[in-house]
């Protein structure tokens, strides 16, 4: 077993009156273990400027981040381990966050959209599907939700 941690600081910056009607910054900061920290946000589509800043990273993009993230990095290890040499690998994945059917938000789907570069000859499209559906069925994050996560090779 293993275990992670994020540190999440937030400071009220307006009045007590601003933040009892909602007219309070939803910027923020994320810390990591390995001493890394990033500007956070609520997502601009949520909560308009100027109680979100743009420039942080929103929960829903981190999302989408992590699942192409864990996909790649189990792509390319299954890759590696097939002999096969990798020269870059682009994902402009995408989230769907979509009302359900009662009420609430969610992360309906995500599309994973990777562009491959190989040293060599890349692997024909059975062997590169094969690749994708076991980076898919291994990927930690995407054994842990219930989104639609697609790869659009």
């Amino acid at each position: 077993m293993s275990t992670y941690t994020a540190t999440i600081r937030w400071n009220r910056t307006e009045s007590a009156e601003g933040f009892a009607k909602g007219q309070y910054s939803r910027a923020h900061e994320w810390a990591f273990d390995g001493g890394h920290v990033m500007k956070a946000s609520a997502s601009p589509h949520i909560v308009p400027a100027p109680w979100s800043d743009p420039e942080g990273v929103d929960p829903e993009e981190a999302f989408v981040a992590s699942l192409s993230s864990c996909h790649m990095l189990f792509f390319l290890d299954f890759a590696r381990r097939q002999g096969l040499a990798i020269e870059a690998y682009v994902d402009e994945a995408e989230g769907v966050l979509e009302k359900r059917a009662d009420g609430k938000m969610w992360m309906s789907r995500v599309t994973l959209r990777p562009k491959i570069s190989w040293e060599g000859d890349p692997p024909d499209e059975a062997a590169l599907a094969d690749l994708h559906h076991r980076a898919h069925e291994a990927c930690f994050i995407a054994n842990s939700v219930t989104t639609e996560v697609t790869v659009q090779p």
